[in-house]
């Protein structure tokens, strides 16, 4: 069975890696990687996607990656930070209530305990209020929320949110609010990281058991015809028995010939942020040892920072540093249609405002734009997504990944889902040939 994946991101590759039938990457890149490319410039090595550590609730899948990159291992234990009103609050926030004037402190821990808000019935914001009261839903949670994913609260839906946003227990809420060190999200208080060469690290090793991958191919037309399924991205097809996409669904639907109007525009109305990041690098190592730094103020254009000379040492020259800001936005917005260079300009006039770094230290700087960011599960989202993933199941292609998918998933739930996706692949049928091209 020769079987097509389209797309050559983590779970293009990891799906790849773990079939025993023949199969063949097509990557649009030069390189794959998708969301986990790594960029290695003037000594300085950050993700271009933004930060990608290595963490997980399932044991299982942190071994698993930390067996990808063999001696290639950094550990780091997290140190978040939340810049609120010019002070460094401990992250989670419900974690750092001593970090804030008696006043705030006093509203948090009382609306947390005091709350009248009644279960959430439709909405993300309806969520926010009834598990963490009115201080921290107005003070972090619904600014920090309504900025990273570009749309009010109430437009968000519920779907997601399970084990995403842990609800801490009544007993660390008080201990943070008298100053006793409590710890949330403990599943990615530690974390790993690859020690050279960046989260590419990752899928590189993935890709090393790949056969075939077929780079520089972008896919432009998909159809079938009574030997299989054709792909071409127009000047040459590839043929095979199956495929699988790993690729946005929106580019499938609108690759897919003979796609119906109506889930045309049911992949169409689906939600997503872009994403902008904007590396700075600083002839100097004064920088604190904060992992990330969280952003509520919507004053800040960006709504995170991240250090990945704390990821790993070797992320920076000696004697230098580098800071990375992400920035999520939409056509129309303002922010998207400014300049490289002007964003550049503001991201470095901020941090400069948060007393991290100075203009003057600057050495290096980098925009990057990645038109598939974030995934926005807003309230018609699940409606449009069921509609348009049954049609592909119907017509037997498979969907993988966070933008195929369109599910908002980290790596560990991106490598679980493709490992089934080849269990089920290997499963299906004997192998019995071998990915054909011909021109057109």
């Amino acid at each position: 069975m020769a079987i097509g994946i389209l797309g050559g991101g983590l779970a293009g590759l990891t799906i790849a890696a773990h079939l025993d039938r023949e199969c063949e990457v097509l990557e649009k890149e030069s390189r794959g990687g998708g969301h986990c490319q790594t960029i290695q410039e003037r000594g300085f090595t950050y993700d271009a996607g933004g930060p990608h550590i290595i963490f997980s609730r399932n044991q299982e899948m942190v071994d698993y990656m930390v067996s990808l990159l063999g001696d290639n291992v950094h550990r780091a234990r997290r140190n978040n930070k939340i810049f609120y009103q010019g002070r460094y609050v401990k992250y989670p926030f419900e974690n750092g209530l001593f970090d804030l004037e008696p006043q705030d402190r006093f509203e948090c821990l009382y609306h947390y305990i005091k709350n009248d808000y009644p279960p959430p019935r439709t909405n993300f914001k309806e969520w926010i209020y009834h598990h963490f009261g009115k201080g921290l839903a107005e003070k972090y949670l619904i600014p920090y929320n309504e900025k990273i994913w570009n749309v009010p609260a109430e437009e968000l839906g519920l779907e997601w949110v399970e084990g995403r946003v842990p609800k801490p227990p009544l007993e660390d809420v008080i201990k943070a609010a008298v100053g006793v060190e409590t710890e949330g999200y403990t599943h990615q208080l530690y974390f790993h990281y690859p020690a050279h060469g960046g989260i590419e690290s990752l899928p590189r090793s993935m890709a090393g058991r790949v056969p075939h991958i077929v780079s520089d191919f972008s896919v432009e037309s998909i159809w079938r015809d009574p030997g299989g399924w054709c792909v071409s991205n127009g000047h040459s097809v590839r043929r095979y028995d199956a495929i699988v996409s790993t690729i946005p669904i929106q580019e499938l639907a609108a690759s897919l010939e003979g796609t119906p109007p109506e889930i045309l525009a049911a992949v169409n109305a689906l939600r997503y942020n872009s994403l902008v990041t904007v590396s700075v690098g600083f002839d100097s190592a004064r920088l604190p040892d904060y992992t990330a730094i969280y952003v509520p103020d919507p004053e800040i254009r960006f709504h995170r920072l991240s250090l990945p000379a704390v990821f790993s040492p070797h992320n920076a020259p000696p004697g230098q540093s580098i800071i990375q800001a992400e920035i999520t936005t939409n056509p129309g917005d303002g922010t998207h249609e400014m300049s490289d260079q002007a964003l550049l300009a503001d991201v470095i006039d901020d941090i400069q405002n948060m007393d991290l770094a100075r203009r003057s230290e600057v050495c290096y700087g980098r925009v990057l734009r990645t038109k598939y960011g974030y995934v926005v599960q807003n309230d018609d989202c699940r409606r449009y997504l069921k509609q348009a993933k049954a049609y592909f199941e119907q017509m037997g292609i498979p969907l993988c990944g966070r933008v195929a998918e369109f599910e908002y998933i980290n790596m560990d739930v991106c490598i679980e889902r493709a490992r089934k996706v080849a269990s089920r692949l290997n499963l299906a049928a004997p192998a019995v040939a071998v990915p054909m091209e011909v021109s057109i």
